[in-house]
């Protein structure tokens, strides 16, 4: 007996929406639940003080420097890099044996466990290049490994843009490097912005590879040489050795708080850079 279309559309339609609401009321439930927990601690004193008697007292303040370094030291590194990467792959080397290489490596790379990215950067940069637990290390680790979002995502944006844009930009006697520059890269800028977006909030949140490399030590970090601990590792810090759950919630609230409002701001930013442009 053959079920009816529509009524089988309607089931489809029912399970589809179902499981959409059911993501997103497990997601909501968590977040509210840790603000709920969090917000009350969140004020100037723990804001602006650095944590004391091993983050029982005080605030955040060299956790939020920390985590600010170590992401700016990653990002640096891993965008300029990740972008070339990618429009090498999409522009000039495109179904080449050279570039098959590259994509699966990226591929491979990033089902990598973050744990893996920790140890490697601990032997590598740590150990081996005697940088010592410093925010350099954690920063290139990071780099490492978010790598392959930003080659995966940058070069799908770049797949995306119009062939007609490339012809009629040589059409109009504009050289490869000139395409690239003036039409493909503000074309893909909103594909390219999602992928350091996403890799921005997973260097916010990263914690094995970044306890490793960077250490945790709870002062105030003075140079890129130094030793740091981020607001992710004091918050794993805090939780697993029960110092302080009151601590640990406020400081898992300011990271979701962190992180939205990066999100939200640099999608306004690159919304509107792409508006002036068109």
């Amino acid at each position: 007996m053959r079920m009816n279309p529509r009524n089988s559309e309607r089931i489809a339609k029912l399970v589809i929406w179902s499981a959409a609401v059911l993501v997103l009321v497990v997601l909501f439930a968590v977040v509210a639940y840790i603000l709920y927990k969090g917000l009350p601690m969140i004020n100037w004193q723990f804001l602006s003080e650095n944590p004391r008697n091993m983050g029982r007292e005080g605030g955040v303040f060299s956790t939020i420097v920390g985590t600010m370094m170590v992401v700016v030291v990653a990002m640096l590194i891993a965008v300029p890099f990740g972008i070339g990467t990618a429009f090498y792959l999409a522009e000039y080397a495109r179904g080449n044996f050279f570039a098959k290489v590259i994509r699966f490596s990226a591929e491979s790379l990033s089902g990598i466990p973050s744990i893996v990215y920790g140890l490697f950067g601990f032997l590598f940069f740590v150990v081996y290049l005697n940088l010592g637990w410093s925010v350099l290390s954690g920063g290139l680790t990071l780099a490492v490994m978010t790598l392959p979002t930003i080659i995966r995502t940058t070069e799908e944006a770049i797949i995306t843009v119009p062939v007609s844009y490339r012809e009629t930009s040589f059409s109009l006697g504009a050289t490869k490097w000139q395409t690239i520059i003036k039409v493909i890269f503000p074309s893909a800028l909103p594909g390219i912005a999602n992928g350091v977006i996403l890799s921005v909030g997973r260097c916010i949140a990263e914690t094995a590879a970044v306890v490793l490399t960077a250490g945790s030590t709870l002062r105030l970090p003075s140079s890129i040489f130094s030793p740091t601990r981020t607001m992710a590792v004091h918050f794993y810090i805090l939780a697993r050795e029960g110092i302080s759950m009151e601590k640990a919630y406020g400081t898992a609230a300011l990271l979701i708080i962190v992180i939205f409002v990066i999100n939200v701001g640099l999608n306004m930013l690159i919304n509107r850079s792409v508006q002036k442009d068109s």
